[in-house]
């Protein structure tokens, strides 16, 4: 995944103040990363240092550096940088870029953005703008609801009742985030978000009943753009074998984030809906360290025992 360099101009020009000072016929050029670069020890003759597809920014220092050097060392300074594959050059402080930087920059093709933000600020606000574009998608099939402040994922093949579970949760007061496409983000290392595609926002497909708008039949409070994805419930059908105790903790792989999972079996006359709150209220019970069944289990392996030593006749 990429974002050309026109977009960085067109869509977040205005908030990191942006204009275009060269190299126009370059700005289709990919930015593959978030991170920034400022090159002042590739100008010095470092190239090593430098990273294909990321915009080089140009602070006080880098462009007093090239007014120190000889005009034809400076522009073979620039010349380098640009030809390691920069994305594009930015200049901050309002800063008037020299001769030796445009003309370099514009026959290499490679575009020379002026910002009137100070050096730290662009770099902070182009950095933000970058990793959003920029971050790990997927589109899943499942519904997203945020109940009890947490966004619950819930899985399942077709036809298994995600909708119809989701719809539920949405009568009972919760709110509804995305239904049969979830698409998913990765905006930081750990942090997953989910909202619905873009044509199905605040909508359902039930079974039987079609398409309906939960806006309209449950009020805008009942809908929620994006949320932030705390738990997976994954939705399977009746197991011959299953963990009764719930010991055995599951985690959901997506997107290189490990998240919680609860498995939960199907069957004709079960609440899906209470089955659903009920995982998120006991993940709210783990988060705070309280672990029902691991308690249960412990207090039963303490009576066991207890037993035991009554039986052989051993002080309790």
């Amino acid at each position: 995944m990429s974002v050309r360099v026109r977009e960085l101009l067109d869509e977040a020009g205005a908030s990191l103040r942006l204009r275009l000072v060269s190299g126009a016929r370059g700005l289709d050029r990919s930015i593959a990363l978030p991170r920034l670069q400022q090159p002042g020890l590739a100008l010095a003759g470092y190239l090593p240092q430098l990273h294909p597809d990321r915009v080089q920014v140009l602070g006080n220092s880098e462009v007093s550096y090239l007014g120190t050097l000889d005009p034809a060392r400076a522009r073979a300074a620039v010349a380098a940088v640009a030809g390691a594959a920069a994305a594009c050059f930015v200049v901050t402080n309002d800063a008037e870029p020299p001769a030796v930087l445009t003309e370099p920059a514009e026959a290499a093709g490679v575009p020379l953005l002026g910002s009137r933000l100070r050096t730290a600020d662009f770099i902070r606000a182009a950095t933000t703008w970058l990793e959003e574009r920029l971050a790990p998608e997927v589109d899943l099939h499942g519904d997203v609801v945020e109940l009890y402040g947490l966004g619950v994922l819930i899985l399942g093949k077709s036809g298994i009742g995600k909708s119809e579970a989701a719809l539920d949760l949405v009568s009972r007061g919760h709110r509804l985030v995305a239904d049969d496409v979830v698409h998913v983000r990765r905006i930081s290392p750990t942090v997953l978000r989910g909202r619905a595609a873009q044509l199905l926002e605040h909508h359902m497909e039930i079974r039987g009943l079609g398409i309906i708008d939960v806006a309209a039949l449950f009020g805008t409070l009942a809908t929620l753009d994006e949320r932030q994805i705390d738990l997976v419930v994954e939705l399977i059908e009746w197991p011959d074998a299953a963990d009764r105790l719930g010991l055995v903790e599951g985690t959901y792989a997506l997107l290189e984030v490990d998240l919680p999972l609860v498995r939960v079996p199907v069957r004709p006359g079960r609440s899906v809906a209470m089955l659903v709150e009920t995982a998120a209220r006991n993940h709210l019970l783990r988060l705070r360290g309280r672990h029902s069944a691991l308690a249960f289990a412990e207090h039963i392996d303490r009576e066991i025992a207890t037993r035991g030593k009554r039986r052989a006749g051993e002080p309790a």
